[in-house]
């Protein structure tokens, strides 16, 4: 079984005012990230803002963070794209600058049927030999990759695994019944991490473990040595966290907690704008609950 971690944080890209990406901001983070919980890094995810992220950005922030990290964590490349062949080029370009595994969105907005997305993934997967983690998450892309497709990918060697958001625990459960008892499956929203260990999935892909990272490789510890009611009260006393960074589209919120704790990352860029003061203030009041603001 390849083994990225079980608490990978989905990592926000740091803008200085001018809005350029904080290359030193973003090394820092990373390893304030490795040294309080998490297992490894996703870079230029949804979280990292990577619509809005030039594919030179990506590319250094890919190199200095794992320059960085070394082999402290895994570094996972977000190298999807609703077009095979840019899929590939970011992929190609990834692996020459020595990441661990990349991270492949469902392609969003023109809705390919589920043999189109079978298709997509097997061209990207023949074009490297890193493994790659199928991102699926219908809310932002418009298309679901279904549990019979996913059976298929799964029967490719190096693809490894999914990045499940539909937010369905029955769905979840048919992936685990079809695929390989080595396929891994990521929880892909913070809620829903300890439901789907409770069906055979491996960890979460984490936008709270920017603030909790320890507290939820405890959770997911404790499940696994099967103390499930520890696991339970833990899961239920993050979840007024686990909700607030949702208040608004992601991440908005994470950026605003982040910088209420101390540590700035600068606002989103356009079309995203940074959290409201009624926004800040409930954050506020959350982050006070667990001490850290």
């Amino acid at each position: 079984m390849t083994d990225l971690g079980q608490v990978i944080t989905a990592m926000v890209t740091p803008f200085d005012k001018k809005l350029r990406v904080d290359y030193k901001k973003a090394v820092d983070l990373a390893l304030k990230l490795v040294n309080s919980g998490s297992d490894g890094l996703l870079l230029a995810g949804t979280t990292g803002e990577s619509p809005t992220l030039t594919h030179e950005e990506e590319f250094k922030l890919f190199k200095v963070v794992k320059e960085a990290v070394g082999k402290r964590a895994s570094v996972i490349a977000g190298t999807g794209s609703n077009s095979t062949q840019t899929a590939i080029d970011s992929t190609v370009k990834a692996e020459k600058i020595g990441v661990d595994a990349c991270l492949l969105v469902a392609p969003y907005y023109n809705k390919p049927p589920q043999e189109g997305l079978y298709q997509h993934y097997k061209k990207i997967a023949e074009s490297t030999c890193l493994p790659l983690i199928i991102y699926n998450i219908p809310g932002r892309t418009g298309v679901n990759i279904l549990p019979d497709t996913m059976a298929r990918l799964s029967k490719i060697k190096n693809i490894v695994g999914v990045k499940e958001a539909s937010k369905s625990v029955e769905q979840a459960a048919e992936i685990k019944r079809k695929t390989p008892p080595q396929f891994l499956l990521y929880s892909g929203d913070d809620s829903m991490t300890l439901p789907l260990l409770a069906v055979g999935g491996w960890g979460v892909i984490s936008v709270a473990s920017h603030l909790v990272g320890k507290q939820i490789s405890k959770m997911i510890a404790l499940f696994f040595k099967g103390e499930y009611k520890k696991a339970k009260e833990l899961h239920l006393r993050l979840l007024p966290l686990f909700k607030v960074l949702f208040i608004t589209t992601n991440p908005i919120p994470v950026k605003a907690a982040l910088a209420l704790t101390g540590f700035d990352v600068g606002s989103p860029r356009l079309p995203l704008i940074g959290a409201n003061k009624k926004q800040k203030d409930e954050i506020k009041g959350v982050l006070k609950e667990y001490g850290l603001s």
